[in-house]
Parts: C-alpha cells; structure tokens; sequence
C-alpha cells in the first residue's frame, strides 16, 4: 500500500473508531434479541474511497464497528441486496457503465467478486433486484435507458436481456434537453417497476417478467410531475395505496394514488421540501417513507438538510413537520434503519455519515452525537449481520 492509500486508510479507520465510541452513550432499545446489520457504503471514488465499504451496526445499543474496504470498484454510487442475502448488486457510474455482482461473506462482511457486465448506458445511476430474485434492472441516467438483467443460481449476471429507451425532453433547456432516467423501484406486488425521469418530469411504469427478462410498459405508460420538476427517486407507501416522487429540480415531493390493479398513477398533490424563505439553489435527491407509513422524508442539496413531512392515512397528502440539518453538505442520500430508531445521512461533499436518532411517534430526527468520515459517500444499505 502506498502512502496516499496508507493515509487514506488510517483517516477511515480513525473516524470510524471515534463513531463508536460515541454510538456506546446511546441508549439501548427495548427490543428483544440483538440486531445487527451490515452497513454497505456506496462512494464516488477518489483519494479517500477506493469502492464499497462496511462496517456493523448494532441497533440495540447504537454502537458501530470499524469501517472495512468491502470491495474496490469504481464509483460504485448505488448498491441493492438480493431477496436471499447472499449476493450484493453495484452500479458503476461511468461514461460506459457496468453492473457487477458480488457474493457477500455473512461472517465478516466481504464481499467476493463474481462478474461485471456492461448496463449498455451511460452514468448508470440505480439498480434494483426484483421480489423473486431471478432479475437486476438498471437505470442509465446520461442516455436515459433502462436494462434488465437475469440472475443465474450462483449469483452471476447475464449480459442485458431487454432495453428500454426513454425520449423526449423537458422545459429547462441545460438540463432537460434529453431522458434521464434516475430510478428504478418496484411496485408493492413486485409485478411492476418504476422509473422517475429527470429530463422528461415523467414516472414510466413497466410490467416486469423475471422469468423472460422482460419490461412491457403499463397502459397507461407514465404519470407526470410539473414541468421542470425532474422527478429523481420514488417511494411506495407501505399500504400500496399511495407512491411519491422527489423531484430533484423543484426541491419538491409530488404525491399520487396508486391503483394497484392498472397501476395508474394519479396526481394527488406536490409540496416543497424548502422553507418558504430559502432562495439560494437546492436540489433534492432522496426519499424515504418509515415502515408505519405515517411521515415521509426528503433531502436537499444546498440547503442541506433532511424535510420532514407527515403523511395523511386517508387521503395521502403532506403536511411539513421540520426542516433539519443534515450536519454536513449535499446529502445525496439517507437511509432509514431496519428498526425505525435512527436515520443515516450520507453528505457526499463533506465526506461523512452523520447519525441522527428518530423518533417514531413524531416523525422528528434529533442529533445523536455519530459522525463518521468517509470519502464522498452516496448510497447506504442495511442487511441482517447473522451473528449468532
């Protein structure tokens, strides 16, 4: 290891070291039995990320262990987990973009690589496997495509089995001059997928056949969000009745009703995620819906911080609850943990991970004390660590 990557190590180690002292003065949980997850860690790679990185989680007392590098790729932004928590999926964001699968070692986190295959697009930005585990679909940001991939019974990818390519373009002329699709995120039934597409304000809507390897679109084949918005990601409410966008140009949330035999979108409502006095540039990037369904969350890019909304049982509509800071700058992402208990936020432009804990019956997010350095991180995902 050469001295720049010597440095880099002993600077991710020792932030990660202080995160768990500082996780050890959190309170512990009520729950029965211990849960513990492995924490993987997507990263624009540079001078401090070389690829994926782990470390584990305990959700009963808070506490984190040291940071470990998983696997070496190159900017590998977003991450997704097979159904049978055997194998993890990553996107390579490049000008010609890959897919690669790995094999995960439950024991120590690691992950093994298995194959890397070409997504056939450009700045491929999210990835999802589908409920059956049989399928990968990417989506292709900079030529606004979507690819669908099969799984074989090791693990390992085939190359793309269908594509689907978006057109048309949006009113803002420098950023919307073409399709970009930017998620791709399945329906409650997993019969579905959904695709938000920056540059055409649309959500496409595909039947998915992981036996063939197919997406048919929906009839109808998209819903759509205000012009120049650029929807970005999008969330399902848990009781299958409702779905939401953030859309990343507008700094807003867009609310629909979801009829989960047509799977037809209808617009329902769209809010701000920015206080009413804010008019410097923001742009939102992440959402995410706690598991009782009662508050949504969004982040956003300049004004840097988490919006928190609640949620209407009956109509689905939001209410704002609070703005607060995502203790660093440009949270690209955020993830919710599996227990509900605490919130992570990724700032990719101030390289760290900053903990908050949550409160499940308010919806509100307080500062716990944890933050992590971490080279340009982006994507976070939990998996269930198995230790006995």
């Amino acid at each position: 290891m050469n001295a720049t990557g010597e440095s880099t190590r002993r600077h991710i180690v020792a932030g990660a070291l202080a995160m768990a002292v500082a996780g050890s003065l959190l309170p512990e949980a009520d729950a029965a039995g211990r849960q513990e997850y492995w924490v993987y860690i997507g990263t624009y790679t540079g001078p401090q990320s070389k690829g994926i990185y782990t470390f584990r989680f305990d959700a009963d007392t808070g506490t984190m262990g040291p940071v470990a590098l998983a696997a070496e790729l190159p900017r590998p932004s977003f991450l997704t987990i097979h159904p049978n928590r055997k194998y993890l999926y990553a996107v390579s964001e490049l000008g010609q973009s890959t897919v690669t699968a790995f094999g995960i070692n439950p024991a120590t986190g690691m992950l093994t690589l298995l194959n890397t295959v070409p997504t056939r697009g450009s700045s491929a930005c999210d990835l999802v496997v589908d409920k059956t585990g049989k399928s990968v679909v990417v989506a292709n940001y900079g030529n606004g495509s979507v690819a669908m991939f099969r799984i074989g019974g090791d693990g390992r990818l085939s190359e793309s089995t269908a594509q689907v390519q978006h057109s048309g373009s949006g009113p803002d002329t420098a950023r919307q001059r073409g399709p970009h699709a930017h998620a791709v995120v399945l329906s409650p039934d997993g019969r579905s997928v959904f695709v938000p597409d920056l540059g055409v304000d649309k959500i496409f809507a595909y039947r998915l056949d992981p036996d063939a390897a197919t997406l048919t679109p929906h009839d109808p084949p998209f819903a759509t969000v205000p012009p120049g918005s650029g929807p970005r990601h999008f969330a399902f409410h848990p009781n299958g009745r409702f779905a939401y966008s953030v859309n990343e140009m507008k700094s807003s949330v867009s609310a629909f009703a979801y009829d989960q035999k047509t799977g037809a979108l209808s617009n329902l409502q769209t809010s701000s995620n920015l206080p009413a006095d804010f008019a410097a540039v923001d742009n939102s990037a992440e959402i995410e819906i706690d598991s009782a369904g009662r508050f949504l969350y969004a982040s956003n890019r300049g004004h840097d911080s988490i919006a928190v909304h609640r949620i209407d049982p009956g109509t689905g509509t939001l209410t704002l609850v609070e703005h607060v800071s995502s203790g660093g700058k440009t949270p690209r992402s955020f993830k919710i943990d599996p227990t509900g208990r605490y919130l992570f936020a990724a700032n990719q432009d101030s390289d760290s991970i900053v903990v908050f804990r949550r409160n499940p019956a308010t919806g509100r997010l307080s500062a716990s004390g944890q933050k992590i350095s971490f080279g340009s991180p982006v994507c976070i995902r939990f998996l269930a660590s198995g230790r006995p």
